[in-house]
């Protein structure tokens, strides 16, 4: 894990220095830039020699990936993809088993397997083949770099006697290096978050529960803030059939296989500053200090399985933390089309609470992602998820779910969004340490609007609303059923 971490670091090292000064438009499905001017086919070949002209059409270009997201980890955010494009992994002539000439302005297949590159989302995570791609980049050799960053910062408002006002920094700057290995592809990335600069007590949001602020207290009534080091990982791919690979993820940190893409990098939500109450039933492990996850691909199935570290990151957040890959996550994965995405998820997590040693937990997770573009420069996503938490406490289990449904519109600068969500919790009373099950919801919407400064800066000014549902045995410490929280930002994008 050691020398991922060091690897890894380098290559974001990398990534930050050349971009700024050599980043360059790449036009890649999805992508709504213009490619480099290039001779015309013919003409080029006429003037390459025969041996190197046969080298290059088997040559394997280094494909790009993408994390994408507003706070964390992973790659890039992007325009939706163009219908001729949303096929092109399985129409697409093989090339050495994997991708055509990025600089040519061809078509990229994932890091991951000889699929369209549109489809990859934080860790090992599928999203709509349809899904939005941006960064900048550049090469350095048989590197292929990319960088990306998003800062918000964010007044936050939450009402009655639990909630609080606040002004914090969040987001994420993100770096990935990849390049040809073999038949495939080896892949390094790295997410860094200002996260931990709000402070350990993270910020006000009703009905948020989990992990501890100071090693003694669970956090109620508030969001943690995320570790400094989101993921640092690599990752090796090998072709094994035309549209089949197998291939290696770890990450220290890292993200296993359990859950859809982290909240930060699904489209339909990626836009807010906000976090799910739903969080810990879904994708709290997107930052787990030890990953080490195992797959294979075959067109538009995907079978995985991870062996990682089970305890939630602690109150410390600028450290790398170690421990033993103690824990299981099983993820099926399909895209039956290019505007959907779907997976299914088990994991059984060992001793993940800090504040609950010896209480393992088993997760189960089902979701359903959609990206659409259904009209010129008018994009649609949306997310349904479901998850549920189930523990052995004094020899009864437990069981309590989530629901979650998001969506989002883009037109030009403008995007509007918004959440709704149901969760059966029970650790909403500090007193108690497994109380009821109190079932709360939640209904946020908002719209930020983006104004380009340079070629690549943007600066978006937004906020949203929130409507939380309590139940009557929850509403004297809220002092009401629907307390309200908003929240107005600015953030700063790098395309």
């Amino acid at each position: 894990m050691t020398k991922i971490l060091t690897a890894t670091v380098s290559a974001l090292a990398l990534a930050s220095l050349a971009a700024p000064a050599l980043a360059q438009h790449h036009h890649t499905p999805g992508m709504q830039v213009p490619a480099p001017k290039q001779e015309p086919a013919a003409k080029k070949a006429a003037k390459r020699p025969a041996k190197r002209q046969q080298a290059r059409e088997t040559e394997i270009a280094a494909p790009v990936s993408q994390d994408h997201t507003q706070h964390g980890a992973g790659m890039v955010p992007a325009v939706a993809a163009t219908p001729d494009s949303q096929h092109h992994g399985a129409d697409q002539p093989d090339m050495g088993g994997r991708d055509h000439d990025e600089h040519a302005g061809h078509a990229m297949s994932g890091a991951l397997g000889a699929y369209p590159m549109q489809r990859e989302s934080s860790g090992t995570a599928w999203q709509p083949d349809a899904s939005e791609h941006m960064g900048l980049m550049t090469t350095a050799g048989n590197w292929t770099l990319m960088a990306h960053g998003v800062v918000n910062l964010v007044a936050d408002h939450q009402s009655g006697p639990r909630g609080d006002k606040q002004l914090f920094p969040s987001g994420m700057l993100m770096g990935m290096a990849r390049r040809p290995l073999g038949n495939g592809t080896l892949q390094l990335r790295a997410s860094l978050s200002p996260d931990p600069l709000m402070g350990k007590r993270g910020y006000a949001l009703l009905l948020a529960s989990g992990e501890t602020a100071n090693g003694r207290d669970r956090l109620i009534d508030r969001q943690h803030p995320h570790d400094f080091f989101m993921e640092l990982s690599a990752s090796v791919s090998q072709n094994i059939g035309p549209k089949s690979s197998v291939f290696l993820y770890a990450g220290l940190p890292g993200e296993p296989a359990f859950g859809p893409p982290a909240f930060m990098h699904r489209e339909a939500i990626m836009d807010s500053p906000e976090a799910p109450i739903s969080h810990h039933w879904l994708d709290s492990t997107h930052i787990s200090f030890g990953v080490l996850t195992a797959g294979v691909a075959r067109d538009r199935v995907k079978l995985e399985i991870s062996r990682f570290n089970g305890r939630e990151p602690d109150q410390h957040r600028w450290n790398v933390e170690t421990g033993a890959l103690d824990s299981t996550a099983i993820r099926l994965s399909w895209n039956p089309t290019s505007e959907l995405s779907l997976q299914g998820s088990w994991g059984h997590f060992v001793d993940p609470e800090q504040l609950e040693p010896g209480v393992d937990q088993k997760r189960w997770s089902a979701s359903l992602l959609y990206a659409r573009e259904v009209a010129p420069g008018w994009k649609l996503a949306g997310t349904l998820a479901w998850g549920r938490k189930t523990i052995d406490h004094d020899g009864e289990s437990l069981s309590d779910d989530a629901f979650v449904a998001e969506a989002s519109a883009k037109h030009g600068p403008w995007t509007i969004f918004g959440r709704a969500e149901i969760t059966e919790n029970r650790e909403l009373l500090a007193e108690v340490e497994h109380g009821p099950a109190f079932r709360v919801g939640k209904v946020s919407a908002g719209a930020v609007r983006d104004f380009r400064v340079t070629e690549h800066l943007s600066v978006g000014a937004g906020g949203l609303v929130s409507l939380n549902f309590v139940p009557d045995g929850l509403a004297p410490l809220y002092d009401g059923h629907n307390p309200i929280g908003a929240m107005g930002f600015l953030r700063f994008k790098l395309h």
